[in-house]
């Protein structure tokens, strides 16, 4: 089965539509699918649940679907980059589902591997445990979190060949690999393609059995938040 498409709009096409929901890989602007973004954003399609880390920043990344009013809910473990996302979600414009960092990781992992629930003590005695099944292991309480799975994933890796075997770099190495395992239908972009054989099998993060669609993307890596030091006095 060809895996390979010539633009990131070609490898999801006949993928999309209205309400669906998708799992975007990335952790601030890191590791973030912005061609697969850029081509969401041109589908023109609504409704969406996105499931990811962050929701970008104002203008970039995920930030574009929101600033389209194309995403009606996000489930998310942090969103204190986007204004915009602020003014939605106040404004009663979009619904939020907050998680703790590791819950919404363990949840996508489980939902990749086919776990429909698991407890954890994170979240015990805050609104985050409210109407959520409550349950005693050895003498403490532990709360029910559910899996979770999507329509489409869309991640980003530094490597990957033709059969689509990935290698993520670094920080990217994030929440991007345990989407790959639970979307119905995976597309991953790429800075570089190869061919199988070239990768060293030991440092394959994602086997291609999990990834449909690969696309060789261009990238911006735009900085979220730029620091510099100042310079000593010489």
């Amino acid at each position: 089965m060809k895996k390979v498409y010539e633009s990131a709009e070609a490898a999801l096409d006949g993928l999309l539509f209205d309400g669906m929901t998708m799992m975007a890989g990335g952790f601030g602007l890191c590791g973030i699918p912005e061609n697969l973004i850029a081509a969401v954003h041109k589908s023109g399609v609504s409704g969406l649940t996105v499931i990811s880390n962050n929701c970008g920043v104002d203008g970039f990344g995920l930030g574009v679907l929101l600033d389209a009013k194309q995403i009606a809910k996000m489930v998310s473990s942090y969103v204190g980059e986007n204004k915009e996302f602020e003014r939605q979600y106040l404004d009663g414009e979009l619904q939020l589902e907050f998680n703790p960092q590791g819950t919404l990781a363990e949840r996508i992992r489980a939902g990749g591997a086919g776990i429909p629930g698991f407890y954890t003590k994170t979240g015990v005695g805050t609104l985050i445990a409210e109407g959520k099944e409550h349950k005693d292991f050895g003498g403490e309480t532990f709360i029910l979190e559910t899996g979770l799975t999507a329509d489409v994933s869309i991640v980003k890796a530094w490597k990957g060949d033709t059969e689509g075997n990935l290698i993520f770099r670094k920080t990217a190495r994030n929440f991007n690999p345990m989407m790959a395992t639970a979307g119905k239908v995976t597309v991953a972009e790429v800075e570089e393609l190869v061919q199988p054989g070239e990768l060293d099998p030991d440092h394959i993060h994602t086997p291609g059995i999990f990834v449909q669609r690969i696309v060789k993307g261009t990238f911006e890596k735009r900085i979220e938040q730029r620091t510099v030091r100042e310079r000593e006095a010489v």
